[in-house]
């Protein structure tokens, strides 16, 4: 009876949902598994540990708020050191949010990431845990952008905020140094379990002040990446739109000899349009778009050609036997050859 009791119970002992703590304590180590590897954060094996990381650390999240550990109206000293680290809850979701590699739905992780790191800020300033001003929102930043740009240009950087600013990041970069070092000291008494409780309680304070820094520098960089990435959907879809000022196709033509030409014949194209020599002649100097238009010809050539035209006038008046001997000579000359006769150089 008692080995039957024993294998009728083991199947419901299997199933038992995981403790509050095993699932924090797999996912922190998850994360410090990924983030420690030398493998691509985008090999497959790697964003598979990123899921089931996240799995486990949303799966924690809601058990602790099934069961309320934390309030608003109380102060860090009244928070047993056992669920300090669960404060961190929302900082590790963060961190594995953003190591996921999808560019398709990138600007999505990155948002879902800014939320579990403000959360994790807001709860650590209610119980001032570290003294930091907490970062503005997207619709603050929306509607600053949507100011300055209203404005006009944009001014010139405050010397001055930029100085401070980075004197900010001095300070959060020292602080995190000196945390990380106090931290590996004490480190190996907490995971061999012989730490007393203000070791353990010293090793979570210390643990949620350098994720404060974390998630501060984080932040910032979401901020620029969000900027970017909205920018470049923009640019999709005013790329993907078709230009309501495209200049209308010009329309091919051809020159045919002369306007009977163009209408018997034709281009052979029925599709084009034709064009006399004439039209299209009619056209540039109308246009002013004639190679010599413009350039007025010298006076020395206009009047040599009107002495030679009045010379001839004159010769023929007159009956001049030589200019009449050789004008007939001419035409009885082009009575007995063709056109084109002699021209040996284009084989006319």
């Amino acid at each position: 009876m008692a080995a039957a009791e024993s294998t009728s119970l083991s199947p419901s002992q299997a199933e038992e949902p995981p403790k509050l703590s095993d699932l924090l304590d797999r996912g922190w180590k998850l994360y410090e598994e990924v983030d420690t590897t030398n493998d691509p954060i985008a090999a497959t094996h790697i964003q598979v540990k990123i899921k089931r990381g996240i799995t486990q650390l949303e799966e924690a999240t809601r058990m602790v708020a099934q069961l309320d550990l934390f309030s608003r109206n109380e102060e860090l000293e009244e928070v047993a050191t056992t669920d300090l680290k669960y404060l961190m809850l929302p900082v590790l979701l963060g961190a594995l949010t953003m190591k996921q590699v999808n560019l398709a739905k990138r600007l999505e992780q990155v948002q879902i990431a800014r939320c579990y790191f403000l959360d994790f800020l807001k709860r650590c300033k209610e119980y001032n845990i570290s003294k930091f001003e907490l970062p503005k929102t997207n619709e603050n930043s929306a509607g600053t952008l949507e100011e300055e740009s209203a404005n006009g240009p944009p001014k010139p950087p405050d010397l001055i905020a930029m100085a401070t600013v980075r004197a900010a990041k001095i300070e959060r970069y020292t602080q995190r140094k000196n945390t990380e070092a106090k931290l590996s000291e004490i480190k190996a008494a907490v995971d061999s379990g012989q730490a007393d409780d203000e070791i353990v309680r010293d090793f979570y304070l210390l643990n949620l002040r350098k994720w404060i820094v974390v998630s501060l520098e984080e932040i910032e960089s979401i901020d620029q990446e969000i900027e970017i990435l909205t920018r470049m959907d923009v640019l999709k879809q005013s790329s993907a739109e078709p230009s309501q000022s495209k200049r209308p196709p010009m329309k091919p033509f051809i020159l045919t000899k002369d306007a009977v030409q163009a209408k018997v014949f034709g281009a052979g194209y029925p599709s084009l349009p034709t064009m006399s020599v004439d039209d299209w002649y009619e056209q540039h100097r109308k246009k002013n778009a004639l190679p010599d238009q413009g350039i007025p010809r010298s006076t020395e050539d206009v009047d040599g050609e009107e002495r030679e035209q009045e010379e001839k006038e004159k010769r023929v008046e007159n009956d001049d036997e030589e200019a009449l001997q050789k004008a007939r000579d001419w035409d009885n000359w082009k009575d007995t050859h063709q056109r084109g006769y002699g021209n040996r150089k284009n084989m006319g």
